[in-house]
């Protein structure tokens, strides 16, 4: 079976062509040119294609295309995923995994060295910016974690479900170094892409908390218990506030219904 229908779904490399005109008055001419995409068929049988950059491995935004745009538009290179990308994304896959585990292992240096190489082949890679930022930060190294933050607060792809775990770590950790505006940026950037998780308002409320910044901390809460009533770890949160006083009875009264 052809790598580009693996296991009854469309799965692999193609390409389409990008016209382009040069040049300016008499001298305008047309150049074609050929980008090559991952494909990869979903469950719903959506197409997500993604670009191949110039080390041959998929990087950047995923796009949702129909089966009928991918048929009309893109064609199947299965020689080149065989031959090329599919190598290249192996020996990313196994670079990550040895940084990871390395990482897991408390071997911070060799992390940081499996997770730049990764960076060399893929500087967009969300899973070795995440760990390259956490070896940053478990080693103290703020000023290259904070190189790190600028990048992945413009990844959006570093707040998909794909990376929650990741991305939940990362947040923890830019707290506990006590990088509190990175850290706020950071649950925002979040928010503003997905304001139904009410994990995200807990997790900016603790580190308004750490600010001292308590009307702010109760706000975060609320909202979090507006999306998820009697929410366990929001509702101890608020109880907890109260009884230090950090909440005053008319804050507490406006979170009644949802505690």
């Amino acid at each position: 079976m052809s790598e580009a229908f693996k296991q009854d779904r469309i799965y692999g490399v193609f390409s389409s062509q990008e016209v382009k005109k040069v040049g300016t008055g008499t001298t305008t001419r047309k150049t074609v040119s050929k980008i090559f995409w991952f494909v990869e068929e979903q469950e719903d049988e959506s197409i997500v294609v993604q670009s191949i950059n110039a080390n041959y491995v998929p990087t950047g935004v995923k796009k949702t295309i129909t089966k009928e745009v991918l048929l009309e538009k893109y064609s199947p290179e299965p020689e080149f995923y065989a031959s090329t990308v599919y190598p290249k994304m192996k020996e990313l896959s196994d670079t990550l995994d040895s940084a990871d585990a390395a990482r897991k292992n408390g071997e911070i240096f060799s992390a940081e060295f499996e997770y730049n190489h990764a960076l060399k082949i893929d500087v967009g890679n969300v899973r070795a910016n995440f760990g390259i930022g956490l070896t940053y930060l478990e080693r103290g190294d703020t000023e290259k974690a904070k190189n790190i933050f600028d990048r992945l607060v413009n990844l959006e792809g570093a707040y998909s479900e794909e990376h929650k775990h990741l991305f939940n770590e990362f947040g923890i950790n830019l707290r506990k170094s006590k990088m509190y505006s990175q850290a706020t940026e950071y649950y925002n950037r979040a928010l503003a892409l997905n304001k139904t998780d009410e994990n995200l308002f807990i997790n900016l409320a603790r580190v308004h908390l750490e600010q001292k910044e308590y009307e702010e901390c109760f706000n975060a809460l609320a909202l979090a218990l507006q999306i998820s009533p009697k929410n366990e770890i929001a509702v101890k949160f608020i109880n907890w506030l109260k009884n230090k006083n950090l909440i005053n009875e008319k804050q507490f009264e406006q979170v009644q219904e949802y505690i």
